[in-house]
């Protein structure tokens, strides 16, 4: 239940933030998807599917990110705390998961 009330803060938040972003900017993330910041010392930007909101392994990583960060940023989208390739291998999983 707690996640779930996580997640809807999480909408709220970047329906708030894109009130205040250009509309250039906001073209730049497809309908259905989420911006995402990945990495340890230099965050990278990279763009995932909202389904894998619902995902089990993508919400155990949901959950270690809102202790380290919370979800509230100025960047606009959600900081997780996991290193890339680890990122890659989840998203495969979840990619595949997404189109079995």
């Amino acid at each position: 239940m707690r996640l779930f009330s996580s997640l809807k803060s999480i909408l709220k938040c970047f329906s708030r933030l894109s009130s205040y972003r250009n509309k250039s900017y906001l073209w730049d993330v497809p309908k259905g998807h989420l911006r995402v910041y990945i990495g340890e010392t230099e965050k990278r930007r990279f763009v995932v599917l909202i389904s894998y909101l619902e995902q089990p392994l993508f919400q155990n990583l949901l959950r270690e990110s809102e202790e380290e960060f919370g979800f509230d940023h100025s960047m606009g989208g959600l900081t997780l705390s996991c290193q890339e390739d680890m990122f890659f291998q989840l998203t495969t999983v979840l990619h595949s998961y997404s189109y079995s």
